[in-house]
């Protein structure tokens, strides 16, 4: 019973912070979850496989649940939907498929300056240009795959990225956080997908399971997250937008600090 708490209450954290931000919350997900999988005792050697399908699992139900309350205050805008996410689909596939051709360390340090970057102008209150628009279909489609690319590599969502480009480009805050929230549900789609698949003939795994999907972990953190998830979302539509971007840019520094002192 004390474990189902835990993953209530991390379903809870990851939904809400899902919700208000567009992340998806599988940063907070995926460390918790080997963290609380290690404490349990299953299985060592698949633990962080464990960790990742189920975490990517719990996004498909949060961010289906915070997309819904964001569509209802009008902030997704479906044609960037439609327009990135084959190519974010597509740099997520180059980037599982060439992890092992990329030095991690300098994908960190680039990710890390990437966001810090774009934390400090929206800290330091830098607007982009007034006349500055989204590129072309093509060129979309072109940083989709970048996106895609670096958050596949650097495990994080691909919120994470996409957001600071849509604010870049004169997309309203609030309007970039529920389009990235669209954005985040096919990703976890062919994510889940292939960790079920990739884990379906592993022996050993932790009984009930679904490839690398830990069902019991599944079942509490995504009823937990469903809830949260809209309570988030509904939040960032009722928070002021100068406190928003605020509360953005520090999550994005906190995430870039994160993944340097794991790479120290």
């Amino acid at each position: 019973m004390e474990w189902h708490l835990a993953y209530l209450v991390l379903g809870a954290v990851a939904g809400f912070l899902g919700g208000m931000f567009g992340i998806g919350g599988g940063t907070l997900l995926v460390p918790v979850l080997l963290w609380l999988f290690e404490a349990q005792g299953l299985s060592v050697e698949h633990t962080m496989h464990l960790a990742l399908g189920t975490g990517m699992a719990v996004i498909l139900f949060t961010s289906l649940a915070s997309l819904r309350k964001h569509h209802q205050h009008n902030a997704v805008d479906w044609k960037i939907v439609r327009h990135i996410t084959p190519g974010i689909l597509l740099g997520t596939a180059l980037g599982a498929a060439s992890a092992a051709l990329v030095s991690p360390r300098f994908l960190i340090v680039f990710f890390a300056s990437f966001v810090s970057f774009a934390a400090a102008q929206i800290l330091l209150d830098i607007k982009p240009h007034a006349e500055r628009n989204l590129p072309s279909v093509t060129g979309v489609r072109l940083f989709g795959m970048f996106a895609g690319w670096i958050s596949s590599l650097v495990s994080i969502g691909g919120g994470t990225v996409v957001i600071p480009f849509l604010i870049w480009c004169n997309v309203p805050l609030r309007r970039a956080i529920g389009t990235a929230s669209a954005i985040g549900f096919p990703i976890a789609v062919g994510g889940t997908m292939g960790y079920i698949l990739i884990g379906v003939h592993i022996g050993a795994l932790p009984s009930p399971h679904l490839g690398f999907v830990y069902l019991p972990a599944l079942l509490w953190t995504a009823i937990a997250s469903v809830i949260t998830a809209p309570i988030g979302a509904k939040t960032a539509h009722r928070v002021n937008v100068k406190l928003l971007r605020k509360l953005f840019a520090v999550l994005l520094l906190a995430l870039a600090t994160k993944l340097v002192l794991k790479m120290l």
